[in-house]
């Protein structure tokens, strides 16, 4: 709200707005202008030598510390107060007849469990009827309600004695939730091959605690307990400035005398507090306005306990289970209902302003746990949509850099259409800023922000965002203070009054789009996954030891997919890569830069990064999602080649490499054929052998040769590595063949092809049981060094120096 010339009448009538607003009682919006008051006046004292300087600056911290103490008052108007003695009393004899239930429950017994449960119904019921206290009311009838449906379903059960299985679904749940995602056909296999559930158990242990993938027998999970729930796990750590602030760990119902888990799903109830998540807060905002506007679920179905319509409720047991989408699949997270409280009894996490809904609180404690604990370094939207929804996420860079440009126009016109179909949910962020740029324009340096709406009105492109803080907006072009640019049409057209918004921050704002490309870096879109009719996902494993650290010179051993799409026309193939992260460290300094490459190369093996060109060249970016987008015009089949590539490997990478198509596809790895290998290590170019290639023959001849015999028929690999400042290759020739064979392989002598920096490589296919020569050698004579001369094929095989 105020800017680098603001006056000394300007802060005066923002101070006298925060007063106007205080005596009235919003506090929430007087506690904002106090704080833009005090920052116009130091702003004023910063850049100004005038005689009131002083004075100025205590009105400047005056403010301050009243926009301090309305906010704490606000935050902790809705704590509740303990029970009494007596109170206590009442309430453990209610959870004494429930637990008595219970305990015959747990052993099987259903038949004597349903009337002790009607018993404690009664109890609870009369025990609330019988006080006048509210919050002592509010837990009996939870208990109550908590009997009650645990005796309506028992009377749904088949009446039986016997001791029941732990795990009523053990049948299902031995099946991992599998490919699936949305309704998608999966095309392909329907189980994990051992090397996926390798990789799958390896990534459950994240920072120190195992997240098992969710089974179908988790569905079954029991939050009906003898006694309130503590997550084994202990509390979460704080972060520094939830440190600084806290006082105690709260339940929900310390909380509120009213708790639920959602109550109104709604983006404009959520706030985030001291917790450094704003991406994972702008994506609850925009995954809430989503069900809201569209009246499907999406991130409420991911909260268990639920009702028999699928919406999670509150447990008064203080146990709750998350399904988050972390590391490939979907993983269940198991928490309590503690939550960090300050001194002031305001929540030191992120929350709903209903101060009786827990789901903000909740989702973001699961997905801190997973994280590690609330000292969270930050992530981006791609990554925690992706985990809350399994949405497919993308990453569009509001500046053009490392060769990929920016499509300003096509970027809006997506945007426009997509949104308003419900195609896709957005966020967005800007880079590093100065404070000054800070103050100047009204953004929050290196921070996320939710897209909540677009619109074009006579050419006007206006995108409306929300800050998670639920405070501090835009003050530029069409901001509630800009005086220009709203006209009356424009207002009644958007339903916007600039003056009512003025009055209270809320952290919702309308600005013009030209205006967010230059002030913002980066838009975080995640695409419904139904857009789509197919999928199919392998998970694998990248060794640090295979193939060279970088992908300059040979991609042939790196994670490469046959992908076979089946087209009857246009159709839209999107690659996920995924990159498995366990630990903190990692995710604070991502030094993994990974893509996908495309080949069309019939779905073969490539060797060389650039021979064939790469029919899609994939910018390296570190992020754990990667998507590439394939379009495929033409009807009829096409087999493309998929590989995996780093810009430098040092570490071994788990990851998972998803396709999502409107057509039938089939994706398959690349596995080696060749069973045995040989390989020269110990020969080199030198003196006299350094005879140079073909191309001079008098010294030719003195090459290092090997010969190998094949018993039969065989496909074979050859490849040669060598100094990279060397133009390298060779030759295999054929000396003599079995007079059985008549393959149609036969061939007197065969090239690696053109001589190549460092390495050189040869497949062969049906090659005919005989004797064959290698020669290899430099493009020059004179040309000393070692190298590494390696064969392979699906039978016994061996090199023989013969010179």
């Amino acid at each position: 709200m105020t800017s680098s010339g603001t006056t000394l009448q300007q802060a005066i009538e923002l101070g006298k707005r925060a007063v106007l607003l205080d005596q009235e009682g919003k506090h929430e919006g007087a506690a904002y202008f106090y704080e833009q008051a005090a920052i116009a006046l130091e702003e004023i004292v910063a850049t100004n030598s005038i005689v009131q300087s002083a004075t100025l600056a205590v009105k400047a911290n005056q403010y301050k510390q009243r926009a301090t103490s309305l906010r704490n008052s606000y935050l902790s108007s809705n704590v509740m107060p303990s029970l009494t003695e007596e109170q206590q009393s009442i309430l453990n004899n209610a959870r004494n007849s429930v637990n008595k239930a219970l305990e015959v429950d747990e052993m099987g017994e259903h038949k004597k469990a349903l009337p002790l449960y009607i018993d404690a119904v009664e109890v609870c019921s009369s025990a609330a009827k019988a006080t006048s206290d509210k919050n002592l009311q509010s837990k009996l009838t939870k208990l109550a309600m908590q009997a009650l449906n645990r005796a309506e379903e028992l009377k749904m059960k088949p009446q039986t004695n016997k001791k029941t299985s732990a795990s009523p679904a053990a049948s299902e749940s031995a099946q991992v939730e599998h490919l699936s995602v949305s309704n998608l056909k999966v095309s392909g296999a329907q189980s994990y091959s051992s090397e996926e559930k390798k990789v799958l158990e390896i990534t459950s242990m994240i920072n120190g605690r195992e997240y098992v993938p969710f089974m179908a027998g988790d569905l079954q999970e029991r939050f009906i307990l003898l006694s309130t729930f503590s997550d084994r796990h202990g509390k979460l750590s704080l972060s520094p400035k939830q440190k600084k602030s806290f006082s105690r760990w709260a339940r929900a119902e310390e909380i509120s005398a009213d708790p639920k888990v959602i109550e109104n799903i709604d983006c404009f109830s959520i706030k985030q507090t001291v917790v450094s998540d704003c991406s994972f807060v702008a994506s609850l905002a925009v995954s809430a306005q989503y069900e809201k506007r569209f009246n499907k679920k999406l991130i409420t179905n991911i909260i268990y306990p639920q009702n028999k319509s699928g919406m999670p409720v509150y447990n008064s047991c203080g146990k709750y289970m998350i399904r988050l989408r972390i590391n490939g699949v979907s993983r269940k997270v198991v928490i309590d209902d503690y939550l960090p409280m300050g001194r002031h009894g305001e929540l030191l996490c992120s929350y709903s302003v209903n101060r009786n809904e827990l789901w903000v609180s909740l989702l973001e404690k699961a997905y801190m746990k997973v994280m590690g604990g609330y000292d969270f370094p930050g992530s981006n939207s791609n990554i925690d949509l992706h985990a809350l929804t399994g949405w497919i996420p993308e990453r569009v860079a509001l500046k053009s850099s490392g060769g990929e440009e920016f499509k300003k126009e096509e970027l809006f016109k997506k945007l426009y259409d997509r949104f308003h179909k419900g195609d896709v949910i957005v966020t967005v962020a800007t880079g590093e800023m100065s404070e000054a740029a800070e103050v100047r324009t009204g953004l929050v340096s290196a921070h996320a922000y939710a897209l909540l709406n677009i619109q074009e009105v006579k050419g006007i492109r206006l995108i409306m965002l929300k800050n998670p803080w639920s405070h501090v907006r835009w003050k530029g072009n069409y901001s509630e203070l800009d005086a220009n640019h709203w006209t009356e049409d424009l207002k009644k057209q958007l339903n916007y009054n600039p003056e009512s918004a003025a009055n209270f921050d809320n952290g919702v704002f309308w600005i013009d789009y030209d205006s967010l490309c230059t002030f913002f870096d980066v838009v975080y879109l995640s695409w419904n996954p139904s857009l789509f009719t197919h999928t199919f996902s392998i998970i694998g494993c990248w060794n640090a030891g295979s193939g060279p650290v970088k992908d300059l010179y040979n991609i042939g051993e790196n994670p490469q997919f046959s992908l076979t799409v089946r087209s009857p026309g246009s159709a839209a193939v999107w690659i996920l890569l995924t990159r498995h992260i366990t630990d903190i460290d990692d995710f604070r300094e991502n030094k993994e830069y990974i893509t996908v490459l495309v080949y069309k190369n019939k779905g073969k093996r490539v060797y060389y990064p650039a021979d064939p060109p790469p029919y899609i060249d994939g910018i390296r970016i570190n992020s754990p999602h990667y998507l590439c987008k394939l379009l495929h015009t033409q009807a009829g089949i096409e087999r493309y080649t998929l590989v995996i590539s780093q810009y430098e490997k040092s570490n071994t990478i788990n990851y998972s490499l998803r396709v999502y198509s409107s057509c039938p596809i089939e994706l398959k790895k690349i596995t080696n054929p060749h069973r045995f290998k040989d390989e020269i290590r110990k020969d080199g170019w030198k003196g006299v052998s350094a005879g140079g290639c073909g191309n001079n023959p008098r010294t030719y001849p003195n090459n290092p040769k090997y010969q190998f015999t094949l018993e039969k028929t065989s496909d074979l690999l050859i490849d040669l590595k060598g100094p990279k400042e060397f133009l390298i290759g060779f030759d295999v020739t054929c000396i003599s063949l079995c007079d059985n064979d008549s393959s149609s392989g036969t061939f007197t002598k065969k090239s690696s092809g053109a001589f190549r920096s460092g390495f050189v490589i040869l497949e062969l296919e049906n090659v005919p049981a005989g004797i064959y020569q290698i020669v290899p050698s430099t493009f020059h004579p004179g040309q000393e060094g070692s190298f590494f001369l390696t064969i392979q094929s699906p039978n016994q095989i061996k090199l023989k120096k013969i010179q």
